[in-house]
């Protein structure tokens, strides 16, 4: 079966600056695939790229097999895009919007009449036909802008940081519309920095700094911690207790998150005997030390170090 993204050591460079650096992923066909990445990590510069919208340096990419260099207008055919920016007509309103949208991927007729009610019904927007887009509240402006994209009802879509600035409860439905898409067959490509979201893809690309540094499932990626376990610590003087425990033997890692450590150790009780020990003996002694599930942000700091201390 043919892919429905895949890119070969894909590139793009500005000046000097490599936005992204060498990026291979595969896509399967339905599947709902994030990318997840701080600000400025080169997810949204691959979208554009994978969109058509930006040639490459270097490297390949394909979307459902056809070549975005090569064919970018095909690749614009079959595809839905949303933006980071809300790019529908403020001053149309949620009916007019659609009916432009539909027109400019040549559906007429019936066939524009059915994908019309389908899309409001499945973006939620029934009843607001006649509101103008501009004055619609976040959330719904956000499915707006979903169902233009899905309207032609494309094989593929690609959502660049969808559900930036919204409140949990709009981006918690924003996320259903995109598993019923999902359900459909579509595939779904969405960036993201939000580690919860991301948790909502079947396989997730970690990048840091233009570069893929991480690839798989939520399950596959948390492997990284097998035979070792995560200590929460709670101490006052947390940036002192940070720098006397990644000089402890037997600490593989110390990250910072928020006025707590999560300190990586071997999965024994000697382990995390000797951090409360170590914290003791420094006059640190620590309100709590607890060990916890990592989470996708646990990952994403062993990632980013990991490569960071690989360059």
């Amino acid at each position: 079966m043919t892919p429905a993204v895949e890119t070969r050591e894909l590139t793009r460079r500005f000046g000097r600056f490599v936005a992204v650096d060498r990026l291979s992923l595969t896509v399967e066909p339905g599947e709902v695939f994030g990318l997840l990445g701080s600000n400025g990590a080169g997810k949204s510069t691959a979208i554009r790229m994978l969109c058509g919208l930006l040639t490459p340096s270097a490297g390949t990419a394909r979307v459902l097999g056809i070549d975005v260099a090569q064919r970018p207008d095909d690749v614009k055919r079959h595809i839905g895009y949303m933006s980071q920016r809300f790019s529908l007509y403020d001053d149309l309103t949620v009916a007019q919007n659609l009916r432009f949208f539909g027109g400019a991927y040549g559906l007429d007729g019936p066939r524009l009449s059915e994908r019309l009610a389908w899309a409001m019904g499945a973006a939620g927007l029934d009843g607001r036909e006649g509101e103008l887009a501009g004055a619609l509240p976040g959330g719904f402006k956000q499915r707006l802008a979903l169902a233009c994209a899905v309207l032609h009802d494309p094989q593929v879509v690609f959502l660049d940081e969808p559900t930036g600035g919204s409140d949990p409860l709009s981006r918690r439905r924003f996320w259903d519309l995109i598993d019923a898409l999902a359900a459909r067959g579509t595939t779904v490509v969405v960036t993201t920095h939000y580690l919860d979201e991301a948790e909502h893809c079947g396989r997730i690309a970690l990048m840091h700094a233009g570069r893929l540094i991480a690839l798989g499932s939520v399950g596959q990626l948390k492997h990284v911690f097998a035979g070792r376990a995560v200590l929460e610590v709670l101490v006052e003087r947390w940036a002192d207790a940070a720098q006397l425990l990644e000089r402890l033997e037997g600490v593989f890692e110390v990250a910072v998150f928020g006025e707590r450590l999560h300190v990586v150790v071997a999965d024994d009780d000697r382990s995390r005997r000797r951090v409360g020990e170590a914290l003791a003996a420094a006059g640190l002694e620590p309100v709590t030390i607890e060990s916890v599930v990592p989470s996708l942000e646990d990952v994403f700091i062993h990632s980013i170090e990991r490569a960071s201390g690989a360059s």
